[in-house]
């Protein structure tokens, strides 16, 4: 890789730029999931069923990862500035949309066009900052663009809790408007434009392939569950559909003169191991954000606010680590930094298998702050490897198909940890109420102390609801051990990268971070 940046910015007005571009990741990012707290909201407010609702999510999944395979095409064909730029303009046009929805339909759509929007806002934002820093100022920078990258969506749920508590549900996209529009008019003015092929051939057979093979393979994760899996005819066309078109893709752009994507991408060692790593640190850390605040939520009380407060520590701890992260790559064999994160990462879902329902504010903000900490030290290095020695004329299609890949595991994690959750829970129900009969000591004593009794049946469902809660608390310890076990076996992945040849080799200072 050259010395040097590929575009042109210095001085006070490279600082401004990289603030922009940051604050427009941020925005995107926290996006996945502020709107998640105040689902119950919209779907009262709307009137929609449980099952009806989620399509709100799915559809902003299925647009983001469809379009981000579109990211390096649309950058080539039309330059790198005018992609952003339009990029956060449509995200916050379709922010104001979804806001003003007045029916699930309106809501649907508005967020498949945010989806499809603000899809190339995080690889794009990667290889911007990959272009425009010099070689000895890029490792403090792009670690501090990767703070706000992770803890846009640790900050999420806080940020969507007292949005939606204090003022309403609209505002988790009205809070996009002012940020929109101050990024837009930056980036616009501070980030001179890349080069343009308008000659650019469009491989809409691939596009058509891997387009269905994303949305046919979201829709099999996200609507499983509900549909009771391969019992259902539903469920067993999306996974056929799936398959077939990604093996299409797969033999189309290994044949075809102009493939949609260069498979010379997936030649470069370290960039393959790294998306591993990426896509099951998505399946195990990007799930237990998605699901934690249910737990506090549902079984142990905690207001939505004070949830969201008590997932803040996860972000603390990723920010300081990222502080000193970037530096210290330069010293230190960055294989060495993955497996001391991972370490802590895998120490810290042990510690949360632990848990029960009494568990204490304590432990969770000391688990959080490990696990943060742990996150901030595997991720710098990661993508230091998995992009340090990739062609620069694969970074574009490169930082677009790695923020892919993790979010495909993101979905795959939380569609294995839901279905497991449910099934363990009705198992556990199942085992606990074995032991409860009008003989067993629990029931003996709540009975003498005319807190229960056997013949009103508000005191059988208050026994039911309290072995329901104590069921799910036992599937969630059996998930955290699920993760722990995941994170552990996948830390060998680290091993199949190549060693820096020196401490301040251009592979590591022109690397970058990805959440």
């Amino acid at each position: 890789m050259p010395d040097g940046p590929t575009i042109k910015v210095t001085g006070g007005r490279l600082l401004v730029l990289s603030g922009f571009i940051m604050l427009a990741t941020i925005m995107q990012t926290l996006d996945m999931t502020i709107a998640n707290v105040a689902l119950p909201h919209i779907q009262s407010s709307l009137s929609a069923a449980q099952d009806q609702i989620t399509w709100m999510l799915t559809s902003y999944v299925v647009a983001s990862a469809i379009g981000m395979s579109l990211t390096g095409y649309l950058v080539e064909r039309f330059g790198r500035m005018r992609v952003f730029v339009y990029s956060v303009i449509g995200f916050t046009i379709a922010s104001v949309l979804c806001g003003i929805s007045q029916s699930l339909t309106e809501i649907v759509l508005f967020r498949i066009l945010q989806g499809a929007a603000g899809a190339s806002l995080v690889p794009l934002s990667q290889a911007i900052l990959m272009d425009i820093y010099p070689r000895e100022k890029f490792g403090p920078a792009i670690a501090a663009w990767g703070m706000g990258v992770m803890v846009g969506p640790i900050f999420g749920p806080t940020i969507g809790g007292y949005l939606t508590d204090t003022l309403s549900w609209h505002w988790v996209f009205f809070i996009n408007i002012p940020i929109g529009i101050l990024c837009a008019v930056g980036i616009a003015a501070l980030l001179p434009e890349s080069k343009r092929n308008s000659k650019t051939n469009f491989d809409m057979q691939g596009f058509i392939y891997i387009a269905l093979a994303l949305a046919s393979f979201q829709l099999f994760l996200d609507r499983g569950e509900t549909q009771d899996w391969f019992s259902s005819t539903e469920i067993l066309i999306e996974a056929v559909v799936a398959i077939l078109m990604f093996y299409l893709f797969i033999v189309h752009i290994f044949t075809t003169k102009h493939p949609f994507l260069k498979p010379g991408l997936f030649a470069d060692r370290n960039y393959v191991a790294g998306a591993f790593l990426a896509f099951s640190t998505g399946v195990t850390l990007l799930s237990v954000m998605a699901l934690l605040p249910s737990m506090l939520q549902n079984l142990i009380g905690y207001p939505i606010v004070e949830t969201g407060i008590l997932m803040m520590p996860r972000g603390i701890g990723t920010m300081i680590a990222m502080g000193f992260a970037g530096r210290l790559i330069r010293v230190v064999d960055p294989r060495m930094m993955m497996l001391a994160g991972g370490a802590m990462v895998g120490i810290s879902l042990w510690e949360m298998s632990t848990f029960n329902l009494n568990v204490t504010v304590n432990q969770m903000i000391i688990t959080g702050v490990i696990q943060g900490f742990g996150i901030g030290i595997l991720f710098t290095p990661l993508s230091a490897m998995a992009f340090g020695t990739l062609k620069a004329e694969y970074r574009t299609d490169g930082t677009a198909i790695f923020s892919l890949i993790r979010s495909i595991g993101s979905s795959v994690g939380i569609s294995i940890v839901s279905t497991l959750i449910a099934q363990q829970t009705q198992t556990n129900h199942a085992e606990l109420a074995e032991h409860i009969n009008p003989f067993s000591k629990p029931v003996i004593d709540m009975t003498a102390q005319g807190v229960f009794r056997l013949d009103a049946p508000e005191s059988l469902a208050m026994l039911n609801g309290e072995i329901t809660r104590q069921a799910s608390m036992i599937a969630y310890i059996d998930f955290f051990t699920l993760m722990t076990w995941v994170t552990v076996l996948s830390l060998p992945l680290i091993f199949l990268m190549r060693k820096p040849k020196g401490q301040s080799s251009p592979p590591i200072e022109h690397a970058a971070v990805e959440a």
